[in-house]
């Protein structure tokens, strides 16, 4: 855990938050500041500050598995954006990696 680190608070349950899903690896919630209707960020529970920290295969694999339940749980499998920005540059501003999805109205392409 890194000490300041919000999401590492939120993991360890010393910030309530609304939690959609929670597994041994990871904890997903929706987003404080929704940019859809549907904004939930998934999380590892351990600390890594970007997608370029993680080494283990395994672990991106339960990430991504837990956005499949959490889309299924929230019957969004028809249509949902996942976001991952990693480093200041792509608009990182908590720096424990974290993967958004994003449903619920029309997105445009290429983002932002």
């Amino acid at each position: 855990m890194s000490e300041n680190c919000i999401f590492c608070k939120i993991a360890n349950k010393e910030i309530k938050i609304d939690l959609v899903l929670e597994t041994e690896d990871l904890v997903a919630f929706k987003d404080i500041n929704a940019q859809a209707p549907f904004h939930i960020l998934v999380i590892p529970k351990k600390h890594y500050e970007t997608l370029n920290d993680i080494k283990n295969p395994e672990l991106l694999g339960k990430l991504f598995e837990g956005v499949q339940n959490v889309v299924k749980k929230l019957n969004i499998e028809d249509g949902y954006r996942t976001v991952i920005n990693t480093g200041k540059k792509a608009g990182q501003e908590v720096f424990h990696l974290h993967i958004h999805i994003l449903a619920g109205r029309p997105f445009t392409w290429p983002p932002g």
